[in-house]
């Protein structure tokens, strides 16, 4: 069916003859697309199958990867990264067997896979790096699911590693997703890596005020509280000669998870300790002289 023909008539009445043969044409193009349709219908309806089909796969392979690392001894830290991974091939090879039940030849999907490849990975350059940062993360190991780590600037609970980021909870419960590409680069502490965790406090005492009784009270307090281990021995020790007030360093080893409560317990049971005893907390003062 040439449609160009009204174009290309040079009078009315060419043009005129030109749409009336268009029109009479048009029931044979269009029929030539039904019965085109029509011999593709079966190799459509087998891909669209096969394409719901390969989701239904997906989900039951996934279901049963997560029921298995619920059983198995395997790092949590891979789980999201191992369902990622197996998601992405799942997909992509159902995406290839349905464009071949189309009649398309295999050859031709590789190749266009191939530059699709290409052109992907020239545009997605940077969420390349953060795979490449997953694999790193994970074979490093700096860290696990579970784990309390500060790290590019966010401080929290490690929830998950997928295959692009990993997710951290925040102590006020905010979910932040950091790259994997970031997070391999970047300085990371691990609060909770070892057993054992140290608290150390600082509190000033008056300098008219007994620095050895004033230790001892720190002492006593420390041997109250059960989460603090007694071994390594806690340590109670004069820190330095402030320009107001001795300070006394406190050093006491407890679980990583107890951190925090020891922490605000010492504060507060020292500071009451402290005014039943006598003892003075100084704090800055500032005198104004007002000139004649």
């Amino acid at each position: 069916m040439k449609i160009t023909s009204f174009f290309l008539a040079d009078t009315a009445e060419e043009a005129a003859e030109a749409v009336l043969n268009d029109i009479k044409q048009t029931p044979q193009f269009l029929q030539k697309i039904i019965d085109k349709l029509t011999d593709l219908l079966p190799q459509l309806i087998s891909a669209v199958l096969i394409y719901i089909a390969g989701r239904i796969v997906d989900k039951i392979v996934l279901k049963l990867l997560e029921n298995g690392f619920k059983r198995s001894k395997l790092d949590k830290t891979v789980h999201g990264f191992i369902k990622s991974a197996v998601h992405i091939l799942i997909l992509c090879f159902t995406i290839i067997i349905a464009l071949s039940t189309l009649g398309i030849p295999m050859t031709s999907i590789i190749a266009a896979v191939s530059a699709a490849g290409l052109a992907i990975g020239l545009a997605l350059q940077n969420s390349l790096s953060n795979v490449a940062g997953g694999f790193i993360v994970l074979f490093s190991k700096p860290f696990r699911a579970g784990d309390y780590i500060a790290a590019g600037g966010v401080e929290g609970t490690v929830q998950e590693i997928s295959i692009i980021n990993t997710k951290i909870m925040t102590v006020d419960n905010k979910a932040v997703y950091i790259p994997n590409g970031t997070l391999s680069g970047a300085t990371i502490t691990n609060y909770t890596h070892e057993k054992t965790r140290r608290v150390d406090m600082i509190f000033g005492i008056s300098y008219g005020d007994d620095y050895k009784k004033a230790i001892d009270i720190v002492k006593k307090v420390i041997s109250q509280n059960s989460k603090i281990l007694a071994s390594p021995v806690p340590e109670v020790r004069v820190n330095e000669l402030g320009s107001s007030s001795v300070n006394l360093i406190a050093k006491a080893w407890v679980a990583p998870a107890d951190y925090w409560d020891v922490y605000y317990w010492l504060n507060e049971n020292v500071k009451s300790a402290f005014d039943e005893n006598g003892i003075t907390i100084p704090f800055t003062t500032v005198t104004v002289q007002q000139s004649k």
